[in-house]
Formats: C-alpha cells, sequence, structure tokens
C-alpha cells in the first residue's frame, strides 16, 4: 500500500513539473511582466551590488542603491546564488520558483492525509499539480510560491502539534510560519484557521494556552523587525504605500455607509471570476461547489469544520479588504491550497461511496485518466495568455543592450521594470507625458546617458521635452523607439 501511494505520488509530483516547466525559457515580458521584472532587478543587483538579503534594490528611480520596501526576497536571492556559479539569467529564477511550487505538492498530500485519508491527499496533490493558478504562478518570478511553501509547511506542523502534542512539531511551525509571513503578508491570513482550530483543539489543555501565545509572538517578531528595516531604508514603498494609499481608504470608505458597503461586497463578488478561470479553473471551481454540497465532517471531530470554516472566512475578508482593491488574479493564489484540501477531501468521501480503496475496475481507470487530460487541457487553455510576450519589444529592448553603453545610466519613457530589466541598465522609468524639461536636466545631473522614448507618440505629445531632446544626438536603432545621447550634442543643422 505504501508502495503505491509513493508512486501515485510520484507520478503526480512529475506531471507538476512538467506543466511548470512549459515555456520555461520566455523572457520576463510574459504575464505578470511588471512583477517579474521587479523581481529579476532585484536578483541582478543581489549579483551585482550587494549580496545581502535584507537590502533589495530596483533599477529605476536615478542611481543606485535603490532599496525597495517589499516582502523579504528569497526567490530572487536564490537565484543570485545561482548566478555566481552559472552566470545571470532569470531562468533560474524561474527554477527556484518551481522548486517551492513541486515540493507543494507533497505539503497537500501530507496536509490531505492528515485531515482527511492518504487517497484525499493524494486528491489534493493532484488538483495543486495541475490548477492553473498553482502552474502559472508556480514558475514565475514572483513570491507567491515561497508563500504557499512555508504556509502549507506552518499550517502541516501545527495540524502536527495539535494531533500529536509534541513539542517540536511547534518549533517547526513558529519556524515556518514567520518565514510565510515574511515570503508575503497576505499569508498572516493563515492565524485566523490557526488560532481556530487550536482554541477547539486546546479546550481540554487550557495549560498549554501560553504555546499559541509563543507562536503569535514569535512568528511575528522577524516580520515586524524586517519591515521596519526596509521601511527605513526604502525609496519605494511599495507595501506600506498600498496599504496607505489604497486598502485603508477603501476598507474605510465602504465601512461608511451602508450603501458603500454593498457597492464593495458587489465587487469583490465579481472576483469570482478571476478565481474561477485563471486562478482554480473550471473543474476545482465546480468541484469546490461540490465539496461544500457534499462534505459532511464528522459530529466527534468539530475540529475540522471549524479549521476550515474560519479558513474560508479569512479569505474572504482578505478578498474583500486587500483583493479587492489590488485586482490582479495572483493575489487570490491563497485560495488555491484551501480549494485543494477542500474539494479533495469531498471528493474522498464521494469515492468511498461509490467507489471503496482498492476498486482496480479498467472502466474506471480509463475515465479518471480521460477526465484528467481533459482537465488539463481546460486549465492551460485558460492560462495560455499569460505566456505570450512582445518578441518586437524585446528585439528593441535587447538591441539597446549592446548599443548603450555598458553600465550608464538611462532614462526610459515608459513605465515597466520588465523592459528596463531587459534592456540592461538602470535609471529612471517615467510616465513621459508627465516627465519634463527640469526632471530631464536633474536627471542628466546626476549621470543620465541615454533617453529611450518607447511610446514614440505620447513623447511627441509632450512639446516641451520633445523640443529640449532635440538638441541631443539621436542613437541610430532598427526598432522604431527613438534614443538620444545626452552627453552629444546634435549638430546644428538638426537643430534649426
Amino acid at each position: 500500500m505504501r508502495n503505491r501511494l509513493f508512486a501515485a505520488l510520484l507520478l503526480i509530483v512529475i506531471a507538476g513539473l512538467l506543466l511548470r516547466l512549459y515555456d520555461l525559457r520566455n523572457p520576463i515580458l510574459d504575464h505578470p511582466a511588471w512583477r517579474q521584472g521587479d523581481g529579476a532587478a532585484i536578483a541582478r543587483n543581489f549579483f551585482e551590488l550587494r549580496n545581502n538579503i535584507l537590502y533589495p534594490q530596483v533599477d529605476y528611480d536615478g542611481p543606485p542603491p535603490n532599496y525597495v520596501e517589499l516582502e523579504l526576497q528569497i526567490i530572487p536571492y536564490a537565484a543570485a546564488q545561482a548566478y555566481r556559479v552559472f552566470g545571470v539569467h532569470e531562468v533560474f529564477g524561474r527554477l527556484w520558483a518551481i522548486a517551492f511550487s513541486v515540493a507543494t505538492i507533497v505539503i497537500l498530500y501530507l496536509l490531505g492525509a492528515l485531515l482527511f485519508s492518504p487517497r484525499a491527499g493524494l486528491i489534493a496533490a493532484l488538483l495543486f499539480a495541475i490548477t492553473p493558478g498553482a502552474v502559472f504562478y508556480g514558475r514565475a518570478i514572483i513570491p507567491e510560491s515561497a508563500m504557499l511553501f512555508f504556509a502549507g509547511l506552518a499550517l502541516l506542523f501545527w495540524l502536527r502539534w495539535l494531533t500529536l502534542w509534541q513539542r517540536r512539531e511547534l518549533v517547526w511551525s513558529i519556524l515556518f510560519s514567520a518565514l510565510a509571513w515574511l515570503a508575503k503578508p497576505p499569508a498572516l491570513i493563515l492565524l485566523i484557521p490557526m488560532v481556530a482550530v487550536a482554541c477547539v483543539r486546546l479546550r481540554p489543555r487550557p495549560k498549554t494556552d501560553w504555546l499559541l501565545s509563543a507562536l503569535l509572538a514569535l512568528s511575528l517578531v522577524p516580520f515586524a523587525l524586517y519591515f521596519n528595516h526596509v521601511q527605513a531604508i526604502a525609496e519605494w514603498h511599495w507595501a506600506s504605500g498600498i496599504t496607505d494609499k489604497h486598502v485603508v481608504p477603501t476598507l474605510l470608505r465602504e465601512l461608511s455607509s451602508p450603501a458603500q458597503f454593498a457597492l464593495g461586497l458587489q465587487s469583490t463578488l465579481a472576483l469570482l471570476k478571476m478565481l474561477a478561470t485563471t486562478i482554480l479553473g473550471p473543474v476545482l471551481f465546480g468541484a469546490l461547489l461540490v465539496a461544500a454540497l457534499t462534505q459532511r465532517p464528522p459530529p466527534e471531530d468539530r475540529s475540522r469544520s471549524v479549521f476550515f470554516g474560519a479558513w474560508l472566512l479569512a479569505l474572504c475578508l482578505y478578498a474583500f479588504i486587500v483583493v479587492n482593491v489590488e485586482r490582479v488574479d495572483y493575489y487570490l493564489v491563497l485560495f488555491i491550497p484551501f480549494a485543494c484540501l477542500y474539494a479533495g477531501g469531498a471528493l474522498d468521501h464521494i469515492l468511498s461511496l461509490t467507489a471503496p480503496e482498492g476498486n482496480r475496475s479498467w472502466q474506471a481507470g480509463t475515465v479518471l485518466v480521460a477526465a484528467l487530460f481533459l482537465t488539463v487541457y481546460v486549465n492551460m487553455l485558460e492560462i495560455h495568455p499569460y505566456y505570450t510576450w512582445s518578441r518586437p519589444v524585446f528585439a528593441a529592448a535587447t538591441e539597446l543592450r549592446t548599443v548603450l553603453e555598458p553600465n550608464t545610466l538611462i532614462v526610459m519613457g515608459h513605465y515597466d521594470p520588465s523592459v528596463l530589466y531587459t534592456i540592461g541598465h538602470r535609471g529612471w522609468e517615467e510616465d513621459i507625458l508627465l516627465w519634463n524639461v527640469h526632471d530631464m536636466t536633474s536627471a542628466i545631473a546626476k549621470g543620465a546617458r541615454y533617453f529611450v522614448a518607447v511610446e514614440v507618440p505620447r513623447f511627441k505629445a509632450n512639446k516641451p521635452l520633445y523640443r529640449f531632446m532635440q538638441r541631443y544626438r539621436r542613437v541610430t536603432v532598427r526598432s522604431g523607439w527613438q534614443v538620444y545621447d545626452m552627453h552629444h550634442f546634435a549638430v546644428q543643422s538638426k537643430l534649426r
């Protein structure tokens, strides 16, 4: 039996790995280009500038250092260490993301086996291996795969502690919880189901309440120290900026009146489309609905229903408060492990009623394989557009990498860190309509050598800046971009 379980899990892991290796060598111009551009730049700057995970730097906002307030950059830092052996290539960032995501498949199996049964664990692992959001964002240079990995381990050891009552399980849970919060702050929502299930399990053991307090305190200390540190050194305050300027004001407005609250709920419900397509996929989303109707927890064990109920409540609150403001689908990946485990338990229950363990009917196996292939096909269709990237933009950016003088600062008239990263230069990325002559002269004084107008029509629409830039020599490039060398003036005839 154990050998069959191991073989089945191994096949699931291999399938998940192969799906995540699809288009591995794509430039980081594929989705989500902006976020991957930051991650790839931070990794390269760890390698080239300062190899300290506590000092993440992006490429924009002038000459380095350009420290940024973001979560602990686990994947970029790991990629930077690979660069020291193999050279700089963003594929190593993707390989680290894949490693975390594939390892999470095993964690989902262990969680499913602990909560339900080994068969439920295999179903949960399989669902995570093929779910579109887990597949695509499990190979992108963003923090989601590391967050899910450490969050899964935190939940696993927390539940093991509540089952085995061994202190070492609690210690591991505290460690992995701290890493999960550091990997990305939204993982903090898992405190709600963790505390809820502990309150149920700890009732017969009131003297162990201090252990619950220890988890909360010890796991949050590194989080508080790290974000206090990066907030003090950063020029770009992404984490606190998004919270203070977008999330909190929106929440206060929604709580100010019943009408605003209703609008907030309506906007949150609209997120179900993203959840049902590119994150969970239609099959898992449907299975989750079936699970909600068919799952019946054993009456003698309330803790499991409390755990999943509190987890779902935390996810809904998170969607209403955060994702409702930052409406990008990868903010919903925290729904994936919940859906896989909950649906896995329900499907295991249905199978126990219709096809008990040990059933070797070849008809059932054939139907299962066909359904699996159909599910994978549908899932990959949902995320297929995410793999596309602009070949003209990539060609133009890589041409500039060879044309421009190495290690010079540039001003790029376009918002997209992935393009600046592909050009291979640091400097400024700005909205070309808002960037003015004073801004340009200030950048030149700080060492800017080149100006790159990616959006030429918008550049020409900024007439004062366009006239000012004509005094500088144009750099000949094959693309339609306009590039100016601000260390050389144009010939007099071109100024007239």
